[in-house]
């Protein structure tokens, strides 16, 4: 019986609702569609009794309000039309803001005198910081440590920058010697083919060896020796192979003019007899330094 009861139920809402429908009540969505806007109402009573509820009758100091009306604006005040702040001008009515303001500090800084209220900050204020100087070391640190972290970046970016270019200039030598080997190559095969028989890849080879050679010759001749270089060579000699003028050839050595016999077997005048050793250092006796060194500049 219940259960017919519900199937009752739900068939007449289900006919209610499609009269409803088809007379033109029930509406489209969840929301409730109203059919005229609501009236404003300005409760002026409703608004100053709530105002005397709340007011607290506390000195001017405590409160330090100002208000003041529309101030007019000095320009257009000698004009014959009063002047009316236009809402929708931006700048008439941000200046109408500032006047205002102005005219309420004008008002409010006699009154502030008269009761004795500084208005002006002291020389000597101190105002503390809002951070300890604990914190603001720790901020010191962190920027300290993000800049270090940043120079160590821009570093390490350089050097990785320097390898990649070393790196670069090491492939293409590498690359140009391989590519003279691989046509030094082809130009042999060829000439042991028999398909050529010019051998200037060698004239090549060896006048780029020697321009080599040259050139770091060249820069060792700018460069010079140094001075203790300089000194050995005056006072020893340059050293090496000479010019050749101490060498014997055929005429000197069938020229026998100048041989002396006493001389060359110790039987000259003065002399001690064979164990004179007096005699022998006579004949032997060597010039000095200083002579030695004027006998070679002479020659």
């Amino acid at each position: 019986s219940d259960s017919g009861s519900d199937s009752e139920d739900s068939e007449l809402s289900d006919s209610e609702l499609q009269e409803a429908f088809a007379r033109g009540e029930l509406k489209p969505g969840l929301n409730v569609v109203l059919e005229e806007r609501p009236k404003r109402r300005n409760d002026t009573d409703g608004l100053k009794q709530c105002l005397a509820e709340f007011r607290q009758q506390l000195t001017w100091v405590e409160r330090l309000d100002v208000t003041l009306g529309p101030v007019a604006d000095p320009v257009s005040q000698n004009a014959s039309t009063s002047d009316a702040v236009d809402p929708e001008n931006d700048f008439q009515r941000e200046m109408s803001f500032y006047r205002q303001a102005q005219a309420a500090v004008l008002e409010a800084l006699p009154r502030l005198r008269k009761l004795q209220v500084p208005t002006r900050r002291p020389d000597d204020y101190f105002a503390e910081m809002a951070k300890s100087d604990q914190q603001m070391q720790k901020i010191r640190q962190k920027l300290k440590s993000k800049q270090e972290a940043m120079e160590r970046s821009e570093k390490a970016k350089q050097l990785r920058a320097m390898r990649k270019y070393g790196k670069k200039v090491q492939v293409e030598i590498l690359q140009r010697r391989q590519k003279e080997k691989k046509n030094m190559l082809n130009a042999v095969k060829k000439y042991q083919k028999g398909l050529t028989d010019k051998l200037d890849f060698l004239d090549e080879e060896q006048t780029s060896s020697q321009g080599n050679k040259k050139g770091n010759a060249s820069q060792r001749t700018k460069k010079g020796p140094n001075a203790k270089r300089r000194y050995k060579n005056q006072k020893f000699g340059f050293g090496g192979k000479k010019k050749g003028s101490k060498w014997n050839t055929k005429e000197s050595f069938n020229d026998v003019s100048s041989f002396q016999s006493k001389v060359a077997h110790n039987k000259g005048p003065g002399k001690g007899g064979r164990g004179g050793k007096g005699g022998k250092k006579a004949l032997n006796k060597r010039p000095g330094k200083r002579a030695r060194q004027k006998m070679k500049n002479r020659a």
